[in-house]
């Protein structure tokens, strides 16, 4: 669409071949020369499927995120990453800090953390990373394994 904004007609004809399914359904469907202009188009884009749009979510949401009773490894980070990625800015240092208050002080990779930290979100989820395969273990009936750091 960028290599095609200068010329408006090509642009509007450029434009159906970025969309998806539901939105050319929506686009076969609009009446002949309804539009006559890319800004129109837009706009009638934008008031159709603003509510696709992403809302960002506010820091503090991750901390109301905690791992639930019986809730595995495997679960509660997926629920956090999908918080996490919702949120704009980079606020690593928070979500590694709200990641380890959310899981119980008796929790071995709290516990892990604790002793020692991480400092970086990949560093996290190597963490997070061993102790889901040591869970795992544990759950599957093998002996316990202890994570070494």
């Amino acid at each position: 669409m960028a290599v095609h904004s200068k010329d408006e007609a090509l642009t509007c004809k450029v434009f159906p071949f970025s969309l998806g399914l539901v939105v050319m359904r929506w686009f076969d469907g609009l009446r002949a020369n309804s539009i006559n202009s890319f800004k129109k188009l837009t706009q009638a884009f934008g008031s159709r499927f603003i509510t696709c749009s992403r809302v960002p979510r506010p820091l503090d949401s991750l901390l109301s995120l905690t791992i639930r009773e019986r809730e595995t490894l495997k679960t509660y980070p997926n629920r956090y990453w999908e918080m996490y990625n919702k949120i704009d800015g980079e606020f690593d240092d928070v979500a590694i800090s709200t990641f380890k208050v959310g899981l119980p002080a008796e929790h071995c990779l709290r516990k892990s953390l604790t002793g020692k930290p991480v400092t970086n979100m990949i560093q996290l989820m190597d963490r997070i990373d061993k102790y889901k395969r040591v869970e795992e273990d544990q759950q599957q009936g093998k002996c316990k394994a202890k994570v070494i750091l």
